[in-house]
C-alpha cells in the first residue's frame, strides 16, 4: 500500500479520518495526501476581476493556514504527508485525484445523513464511493487498530463480480486478519435452497479459481440485504465490513442502490467499498 488518499473538511468526522489514514501509513508506510476541499461558488471560482481575484486568495490564505493548524498532530509525526487544497466544484474530483496518484485507497470520514455535516454529509460521501475506481474506507468513530481482526465482505457471487472480488480480497488481506466472504439469502434477491446456495458458492470460487480451504465463506438469511450483513457482522464480531459496489446504479448492483447507501451510512462499523 503506497498511497492513501484523505478528503477533509476540519470536522470531527474528518479527523477521524485523517487518524485512520495516518496508522494505516505507518503500519505499511505509506505516503499520505491529505485534500481540502475549498468551498467556493463556481461564479467566485471564474470570475476575472480584481475583486474576485483578491476574494480568492485571501479564501486560499485562510483555508491554507487552517489546513497548517489541522495538520499539526502528534500522529502524524513520522508520515510522509502530502497536503492538497482543492476547489469544492464536484466531489468527483476526489476520485479524479485518487487516479492520478495511483491510490491504493480513499480514506473518508461521514456522520451520515444530516442537514448539517459540511461537505463530506452521507450523500456526498455516496457520491465518492460511486464515483471511485479507488477502494473507499468510510469511518464514522475513533478506531482503536486498524489492524482489523475480521472483515465480511459481502458478495453476490456472480460471475460479473469475480474480479472485484478477487482485488478486494487483496487488499482486505493487508487490513486484516480474517476476511469472510457472505451469501445473503433474501426475498428481494430470489431466495434460494441450501443445495442451490451451495452450488452457486462453488461456481464462483471455480471461475474466480480461488480455493474454498483459503477462505472463510459465510451464509446467513434474512428478510433484506441490509439487516443480514450488519446481522452477520455483529453475532461474528466483525471489525468491518465490505461491499462490492456498481457505479451507474447508484452503490451496488446487486444490493440495489437504497440498500446499499443504508448499509454505508447506517452501519456503526466502517465500511470498505470496491467498485465493479
Amino acid at each position: 500500500m503506497k498511497k492513501i488518499i484523505v478528503p477533509v473538511d476540519f470536522s470531527e468526522y474528518s479527523e477521524y479520518a485523517l487518524e485512520t489514514a495516518a496508522a494505516l501509513a505507518k503500519q505499511h508506510q505509506s505516503e499520505l495526501i491529505v485534500m481540502h476541499m475549498l468551498e467556493m461558488s463556481e461564479s467566485i471560482i471564474s470570475s476575472s476581476s480584481d475583486k474576485r481575484g483578491e476574494e480568492n486568495a485571501f479564501m486560499l490564505m485562510v483555508a491554507n493556514k487552517k489546513f497548517e493548524a489541522f495538520l499539526d498532530k502528534p500522529y502524524l509525526e513520522d508520515v510522509n504527508v502530502t497536503a492538497l487544497v482543492k476547489y469544492h466544484k464536484v466531489l468527483k474530483e476526489v476520485a479524479k485525484v485518487a487516479l492520478e496518484e495511483k491510490a491504493d485507497i480513499i480514506v473518508m470520514g461521514s456522520r451520515g445523513h444530516s442537514d448539517h455535516d459540511g461537505i463530506f454529509t452521507g450523500s456526498n460521501t455516496e457520491k465518492v464511493v460511486r464515483y471511485s475506481e479507488t477502494p473507499v474506507l468510510v469511518v464514522k468513530s475513533p478506531l482503536k487498530v486498524v489492524d482489523f481482526n475480521h472483515i465480511v465482505l459481502a458478495c453476490d457471487f456472480s460471475e460479473e463480480s469475480v474480479p472485484a472480488v478477487k482485488k478486494a480480497i487483496e487488499l482486505l488481506d493487508k487490513l486484516g486478519k480474517k476476511t469472510t466472504l457472505l451469501n445473503i439469502n433474501a426475498p428481494t434477491l430470489g431466495f434460494l435452497s441450501t443445495d442451490e446456495i451451495d452450488e452457486k458458492i462453488s461456481d464462483f470460487l471455480e471461475l474466480a479459481k480461488l480455493n474454498a480451504s483459503d477462505l472463510n465463506i459465510g451464509r446467513i438469511s434474512d428478510h433484506n440485504v441490509e439487516d443480514g450483513v450488519l446481522s452477520f457482522a455483529r453475532r461474528e464480531n466483525a471489525d468491518a465490513v465490505s461491499m462490492i459496489t456498481h457505479g451507474r446504479k447508484g452503490l451496488s448492483h446487486f444490493f440495489g442502490g437504497s440498500i446499499s447507501e443504508d448499509v454505508v451510512n447506517h452501519s456503526k462499523l466502517p465500511v470498505i467499498t470496491f467498485k465493479l
